[in-house]
């Protein structure tokens, strides 16, 4: 391939992982270049001539050539790629503790729509790129810095089943749970269903056939119209729970007894209690977008237990349970994160799965009792405004600013002063009710994120809402919503 037909927007080098529209904004050959910069800084982290590193890929229609393409540069660079074929995301990250592999790639754009592709990729176990990594990727692969050396490539034949075993014969559940597993037709569908079976779950499918085309909805576990789905499944069948999973399988959302969703930081609280008698003086990292709840819940202070709110984002999460040693980290997306003893701290959405059937094999209640065993809120879904890729952390910085001064000068929403403002990432202003809202830049879509919640009334939850949109739309830089309430 000559250099004259290389393409890469430089804008797909993402927060903590890579994501383009494809072929318009990256073609083979850039991905190639991608597999170069990725063998080069592989080599220079780990300081061997060979790196092992395993390799995946989605059911996307193109997911299997972009793969290809992006081994070819791997190899080019001197490293020994392992193929595990079709993989969830978190298949892959088990394959670098099971193979003892230097590195890890993983082809899948997640949930994002079809004509997306992208790279989920680490060095260090169980932990994938931050910012930094991502940086200093970009900078090999826009200035083809690459190191040039002999790899090769082998096939791992079977690893699925690996996968799938390690996960069924440390879980079994003596209650037979009735559970909906909906996958979208994407990736999860030859993976969940087995799994959740295997454990000893009374499986419904819906929507587990492999699908390249998503006939019905992207598989966005954060996505209304998904949920809704699996609602509407569970009340014809009767059943104890549904699960809905994403593309690549490393989230999942929840839909109880009676075909209610519940938010997944929601979920995250009810694990966080449920573990938090059996280890006291934990840490718990939640992401900015979660519920208030955590900080003033009755059991995990019984239990001496800390939450830690940190940036959203996988990466960024799975780094602060890492570092803070935290025994699980949840956030609002569905991606939980489960520390030793209970996991190798990265995200694996049937994993979580598995934790809520704990949750309902260790208690004599249905998931709608346990879940009304909560403070009630009034929470919206992440909604996500438009916002260009070149434009949206500004917008954010001056939107920090605002709220600041918001504060400062006790302007009133809803009636209410701003008593904390947290900038962790993007604003996270809180009312004295507890009531709060969030606005960030989206780490990997151009768009912004907005999220609001309030335990006292929905009319307080949409006047957050409104008070939010309305400087939104003053800065003329937003445009329409993926949804909204």
């Amino acid at each position: 391939m000559s250099d004259s037909t290389i393409h890469i927007n430089h804008n797909g080098f993402r927060e903590y992982d890579a994501r383009w529209l494809y072929p318009d904004d990256i073609n083979l050959a850039g991905i190639k270049n991608l597999g170069c910069g990725l063998g080069s800084q592989i080599i220079s982290e780990t300081k061997k001539q060979n790196p092992r590193v395993v390799v995946g890929y989605d059911y996307r229609s193109y997911s299997e050539e972009i793969k290809d393409s992006l081994t070819e540069g791997l190899i080019s660079t001197g490293c020994h790629v392992e193929d595990l074929g079709l993989s969830l995301s978190p298949m892959a990250y088990f394959a670098q503790f099971e193979l003892e592999a230097d590195g890890v790639a993983m082809v899948t754009a997640s949930h994002n729509e079809n004509g997306w592709t992208g790279v989920k990729m680490g060095i260090a176990k169980g932990l994938t790129h931050a910012p930094e990594e991502m940086q200093d990727l970009k900078e090999i692969v826009l200035n083809k810095k690459f190191i040039s050396g002999k790899g090769s490539i082998k096939k791992i034949e079977n690893f699925i089943d690996v996968y799938k075993k390690n996960l069924i014969s440390k879980n079994k559940i003596q209650k037979k749970i009735k559970a909906v597993v909906a996958c979208g037709n994407g990736t999860a569908g030859i993976f969940a269903p087995d799994i959740l079976r295997g454990i000893g779950c009374d499986v419904i499918e819906m929507d587990c056939n492999l699908d390249f085309t998503f006939p019905k909805y992207n598989p966005n576990p954060e996505d209304l119209e998904m949920l809704h789905a699996i609602s509407k499944t569970v009340k014809e069948n009767n059943a104890d729970v549904g699960f809905g999973f994403d593309g690549d399988g490393d989230r999942v959302g929840v839909i109880d007894n009676n075909g209610e969703e519940i938010f997944s930081d929601k979920i995250g609280l009810l694990i966080a209690r449920n573990l938090a008698p059996q280890y006291p003086n934990s840490k718990f990292v939640i992401d900015v977008k979660s519920t208030g709840l955590f900080s003033h819940d009755k059991i995990l202070k019984k239990n001496n237990c800390e939450t830690i709110l940190w940036k959203t984002g996988h990466s960024h999460i799975k780094r602060k349970v890492n570092k803070e040693k935290a025994l699980a980290g949840f956030e609002k997306s569905g991606h939980f994160f489960f520390n030793q003893p209970l996991g190798l701290g990265y995200d694996d959405g049937i994993n979580s799965a598995i934790q809520v059937c704990h949750l309902l094999n260790n208690q004599n209640k249905k998931m709608n009792e346990i879940i009304n065993e909560l403070p009630k809120t009034f929470q919206t879904p992440t909604m996500a405004p438009f916002c260009k890729d070149e434009e949206k952390y500004q917008v954010v910085d001056e939107l920090v600013k605002k709220f600041i001064k918001f504060k400062n000068d006790k302007v009133l929403v809803d009636g209410e002063e701003i008593k904390d403002v947290l900038t962790v990432n993007g604003v996270r202003f809180s009312l004295s009710d507890g009531s709060w809202g969030l606005i960030r830049a989206s780490s990997n879509k151009p768009s912004l994120v907005v999220v609001t919640e309030s335990p006292t009334s929905d009319k307080r939850k949409k006047a957050i809402f409104n008070f939010i949109d309305k400087y939104l739309q003053e800065t003329g830089k937003i445009g329409e919503y993926d949804q909204k309430i």
